[in-house]
């Protein structure tokens, strides 16, 4: 076995994840125990303490009222009598949501999507998220894979952001375009994309500044990025990649809704859901928007940002 397969392999990956999701799988389970608790059968109390598992572990207004109908449908023909089969109905009803949520087959084991090269993704995100980190950690990761990464500093608002992006550059051994503090973003995106064209880079990860929903200049900003991005490639950025900080919950998916509002976003990447119980938020944001889920973080080492498998997700919230 390989450094990438004890990195990336099936197994590894999912013990990263029930790891992960070890405190939203301890407190969403343990209300469900308590909510079933000396009861015979599946009733109307113990249907409300199942909603309010679920809502507390900010699976979501929404889904959650899809998943109590389904389960009350499934309760109107049989009564089941102990929290194994509760459970076990509640597995199948959260799969069921998610394998209908939009799918993503792109960067399992982190390859790239083939037919064109380099692969431009664009990533935004308020502050805090961990956006900077995430290109870091995508950087490593891809580096792993065998890819040639180029970064690029285009948060250009924030002295931090470009000082944080650099320490990655020189952590992965990944070379990066920046400029000084206050320069024109779309200058240091379009110095970027040249440069990876020249050195017949794979993937190049280009950081964009935050709080990109609410303050019109800087969506002006995006826009111009990606216009002055398709003189070089006309079809990048390949991926417009929202990171959202799966430790506040429901604030996450308030920033999604503002996010694919205002700007095209191609994909999802959740991160600290180790960190936090709520860790239902991936099912809301699966379930509500027509956006794959395709990375999660599920801890603070550059390998546990994971390409996200809901086969993985599931089992880790309730197998372990």
């Amino acid at each position: 076995m390989g450094l990438f397969d004890k990195l990336f392999g099936k197994k590894q990956q999912q013990e990263t994840v029930d790891h992960g999701l070890q405190k939203t799988r301890e407190g969403f389970l343990g209300k469900i125990t308590k909510a079933i608790a000396g009861k015979s059968s599946v009733d109307e109390e113990v249907l409300d303490d199942l909603e309010n598992a679920l809502i507390s572990a900010d699976v979501g207004v929404e889904t959650t009222v899809k998943i109590i109908d389904r389960i009350e449908k499934r309760v109107a023909k049989d009564k089941y009598l102990n929290t194994g089969e509760l459970n076990s109905i509640l597995k199948e009803e959260i799969t069921s949501i998610l394998v209908s949520a939009p799918e993503s087959n792109s960067y399992i084991d982190y390859e790239l999507p083939e037919g064109h090269k380099p692969h431009v993704v664009l990533v935004v995100g308020v502050n805090g998220v961990g956006k900077t980190t995430t290109i870091g950690k995508l950087a490593h990761n891809f580096s792993l894979a065998g890819k040639s990464v180029l970064l690029g500093a285009a948060d250009t608002f924030r002295a931090a952001a470009v000082d944080q992006l650099t320490i990655w550059s020189e952590r992965t051994n990944v070379p990066i375009v920046k400029k000084e503090m206050g320069s024109d973003p779309a200058s240091v995106a379009y110095d970027t994309i040249i440069s990876g064209v020249a050195r017949n880079t794979d993937v190049i990860l280009i950081d964009t500044a935050g709080r990109l929903h609410n303050k019109l200049h800087l969506m002006d900003e995006l826009t111009k990025i990606k216009r002055v991005i398709q003189k070089v490639i006309p079809e990048a950025p390949h991926e417009v990649l929202l990171v959202l900080d799966g430790s506040t919950g429901q604030n996450a998916l308030e920033q999604a809704k503002h996010f694919t509002a205002a700007t095209e976003v191609t994909a999802l990447a959740i991160t600290k859901l180790d960190g936090t119980a709520k860790g239902g938020v991936v099912l809301a944001i699966a379930d509500q928007f027509k956006i794959p889920v395709k990375f999660i973080g599920v801890g603070e080492k550059a390998t546990d940002l994971l390409v996200f498998n809901k086969q993985q997700f599931v089992h880790g919230l309730f197998d372990v």
